[in-house]
């Protein structure tokens, strides 16, 4: 076949597809909108939605209290469980957390409760040199405000990567607000129970802690569960067997 050559101001392409493969040509050919609309929570919203956080409130993943601790702190508490990490961006979330800050939290002291019950690492952690990226942002005010962060259900990892890591990625005046809180029963010692909502699954997995404590430390003593198994009515047949043998014999 020969070759022309022609001039054109227009681009164009051309897509063969063969009528025999079963594929249909029409998303290749037309622009169809997509169904359903999803809202891209990895990119920053548009200024008319800067402040527009409902979606981020009604996953109740960070919460103001209406409660203080025993030193009178009002508390933010944060469930580790509901926050989708996959979805947000780090920008979203510090405008969020700062929002939250400024148009919530009233003057004074408060502290942070943080449960880290059930917490995947790679559905819920948003990444230690995020965190400290959003608290070394605050304003100094703030900062020196924040008197303790109570560390809820602490699991294994969580406390080496703090123990060996933290000092370098958090600042020193936060890693010194933090206090390991294994158990509810220690937090009470802090807040008292009418002044902090705890949520269901924390309290079973809490529960969970409490009759099998090697967990805390990533050791699984009864992985199949054989200690919640019924015990037997009946004992193993041939030792019956042998004792009443003997008898005869006698």
């Amino acid at each position: 076949m020969g070759s022309s050559s022609t001039s054109s101001k227009d681009d164009f392409s051309v897509l063969v597809l063969a009528s025999d493969l079963g594929i249909d040509a029409r998303p290749f050919l037309t622009h169809q909108e997509p169904e359903d609309s999803w809202y891209d929570c990895t990119s920053d919203p548009p200024p008319s939605e800067e402040q527009d956080f409902a979606h981020l409130d009604s996953l109740q993943f960070l919460r103001l209290e209406s409660g203080s601790d025993k030193l009178g702190n009002r508390i933010f508490r944060i469930i580790g469980k509901y926050f989708p990490a996959l979805v947000i961006s780090a920008e979203r979330l510090k405008k969020y957390v700062f929002n939250k800050i400024c148009t919530e939290l009233p003057e004074g002291p408060f502290c942070i409760v943080y449960m880290h019950s059930t917490v995947q690492k790679e559905d819920n952690n948003p990444g230690l040199t995020i965190l400290r990226w959003i608290y070394e942002e605050l304003p100094s005010d703030h900062k020196d405000r924040l008197q303790a962060v109570y560390f809820v259900h602490p699991g294994l990892r969580s406390r080496l990567v703090l123990a060996t890591l933290g000092r370098f990625f958090l600042s020193g005046g936060l890693y010194w607000k933090v206090k390991y809180v294994s158990r509810l029963q220690y937090l009470w010692d802090d807040i008292k129970k009418r002044e902090l909502e705890i949520p269901e699954f924390v309290q079973k997995h809490d529960e969970i802690l409490e009759h099998r404590p090697l967990t805390d430390y990533g050791i699984e003593p009864d992985p199949l569960h054989l200690s919640q198994m019924p015990p037997s009515a009946y004992s193993i047949g041939r030792h019956d067997t042998g004792w009443a043998s003997r008898q005869y014999m006698s």
